[in-house]
C-alpha cells in the first residue's frame, strides 16, 4: 500500500466527521423515551435519520417486534472484511432525562450510555460514505433494544448474530475511553429465594421445628464471602478476577414476625470464556445443599449477561484501532479490562469475532445525570471511521 495514500484517506475521513450533523443526530435520539423493551420509537427515529440520508435501512425484527433493530451496510467496490459498529437504543428505567445542549456538553437520558455513542458511529458510517475511504471491505451498523439488565434478555444481539447480521470484528461504543479492553468478565445477576410452607407468625408462637427462611438468607450471604474468597485464586491480567456479590436482601415484615421467604440477590463474575454453564451448576449446587440444610425451598434465577472474552493484542482490529487512535489522539491507548458487561462479551462468544469496547468519556451512565462533552462524540466519530478504513482497506494487516 503506498502510505501517502493511506494517510491521505485517513485524513480525508477525519475532516468528513460533520460536529453540527453528530450533534443533531445525538439529540433527536436521546429525545425519544426508550426504556430497555420499549425502545421501538426510537428506533423508528434512527431508522428514519439514516434513511434520510440516503442509506438502505433494514428492520430485522430480531425476537422482539416491538422494536425491531435497524440495520445499515456501507460497501466499498473491492474485497475485504467488515466492520461492524453495534449499539444500543434502549436506557436503564429511571425517571426520563430530556437533552440540552449548553456550551459545548449534552445532557439528557442516553447521552453516555449510549445514544451519544451511537450518533458517533452514524456519523463515521456517513463520513466514510462521503469521503469514499473505504479502499475494500465494508461496515455493518446495527443498533437494537434489549441491552440493559435486569429488564433486558440480550435476545435481539443473540438474534442478529444467529441471522447473519454480524461482521468479522465489532466494535462497541459504549463510555469506555482510557483503555483499550482486551479482556472482560461474564457476569449473572442472581436471586435465590427461600421459602417455608405457612404463613407468618409472631416470633413466640413460631413452633421450634419452624424453617428460619431468613437464617438460610444469611448463611448463604456468609457462604458466598466464603466463595468470594477463595475466587480469588481465579485471576486474568487485564480483567481481574473471579467474585460473587451480595447487595440485597429482603425477608419479613416487622421486626418481631417470623417471614415465609427471604431473597438474596448479586451478581456472580468469572474471567474464563467458556465457564458459564459450570459458573451456574456450581451456584445452583451451593443453594441447594443450603436449602436441604435449612429445610426451606429454594429458587434460584439466574441470568447470564455475557460470557467473558479476551482479545488478542495482535489482532488485526487492535492495529486497526491503535492506528486509528493515534492519528486522533496522538498517541496509543494503553491495553486494559474492561469493567462492566456489553454486547461485545454476547458477539464474541456466540459469533467468535473480536470485540472492542471504546466510546466518549461520558458521565452519569445509569443515573440522572448523563453526560458528555460534544467533543468527544466528534474525537469517537473519526476514530471508528479511521478504524474502517485501516482494517477494512488493509492500512494494517493481522498476524500471517
Amino acid at each position: 500500500m503506498d502510505n501517502a495514500s493511506d494517510a491521505g484517506r485517513m485524513e480525508e475521513v477525519r475532516s468528513a466527521v460533520n460536529r453540527e450533523r453528530l450533534v443533531e443526530t445525538a439529540m433527536s435520539l436521546i429525545s425519544v423515551p426508550s426504556p430497555t423493551r420499549s425502545a421501538g420509537a426510537v428506533a423508528d427515529r434512527l431508522a428514519e435519520i439514516l434513511a434520510n440520508d440516503g442509506f438502505e435501512v433494514q428492520r430485522p425484527v430480531a425476537d422482539w417486534p416491538e422494536a425491531p433493530a435497524v440495520v445499515v451496510r456501507l460497501k466499498s467496490d473491492r474485497p475485504g472484511p467488515t466492520l461492524q459498529f453495534d449499539g444500543h437504543l434502549d436506557t436503564v428505567h429511571l425517571p426520563f432525562v430530556p437533552p440540552r445542549l449548553e456550551e459545548g456538553v449534552l445532557y439528557g437520558s442516553g447521552a453516555s450510555d449510549m445514544k451519544g455513542g451511537i450518533a458517533a458511529a452514524v456519523e463515521a458510517l456517513r463520513a466514510l460514505r462521503e469521503s469514499e475511504a473505504l479502499a475494500g471491505g465494508g461496515v455493518l451498523l446495527t443498533a437494537h433494544d434489549h441491552h440493559e439488565g435486569p429488564w433486558g434478555d440480550r435476545r435481539q444481539v443473540r438474534t442478529l448474530v444467529a441471522e447473519g447480521f454480524v461482521g468479522d470484528a465489532v466494535m462497541l461504543p459504549e463510555y469506555l475511553a482510557d483503555r483499550l479492553p482486551l479482556a472482560g468478565r461474564g457476569m449473572a445477576i442472581f436471586e435465590v429465594s427461600f421459602r417455608r410452607e405457612g404463613d407468618p407468625v409472631h416470633e413466640v408462637l413460631r413452633a421450634p421445628e419452624t424453617p428460619d427462611v431468613l437464617a438460610a438468607g444469611a448463611e448463604l450471604v456468609c457462604r458466598l464471602r466464603n466463595m468470594n474468597r477463595s475466587l480469588a485464586k481465579t485471576s486474568d491480567p487485564w480483567s481481574g478476577r473471579d467474585t460473587v456479590f451480595v447487595g440485597l436482601i429482603e425477608s419479613g415484615e416487622i421486626y418481631n414476625q417470623a417471614p415465609v421467604a427471604c431473597s438474596v440477590r448479586g451478581t456472580r463474575r468469572w474471567v474464563t470464556p467458556g465457564r458459564t454453564g459450570a459458573v451456574e451448576a456450581g451456584f445452583r449446587e451451593l443453594v441447594d445443599e443450603l436449602a436441604v440444610a435449612s429445610g426451606t425451598s429454594a429458587t434460584v434465577d439466574f441470568q447470564v449477561q455475557g460470557d467473558a472474552f479476551r482479545v488478542s493484542r495482535e489482532d488485526a482490529i487492535v492495529s486497526a484501532f491503535q492506528t486509528a487512535y493515534k492519528a486522533a489522539s496522538g498517541g496509543e491507548l494503553p491495553f486494559g479490562g474492561k469493567p462492566f458487561v456489553d454486547d461485545g462479551n454476547t458477539y464474541a462468544a456466540l459469533a467468535g469475532i473480536p470485540a472492542l469496547t471504546h466510546g466518549p468519556d461520558g458521565k452519569g451512565a445509569h443515573t440522572l445525570s448523563e453526560v458528555v462533552e460534544v467533543d468527544e462524540l466528534v474525537r469517537v466519530a473519526r476514530v471508528y471511521a479511521m478504524t474502517a478504513v485501516a482494517y477494512c482497506g488493509g492500512v494494517v494487516q493481522g498476524p500471517e
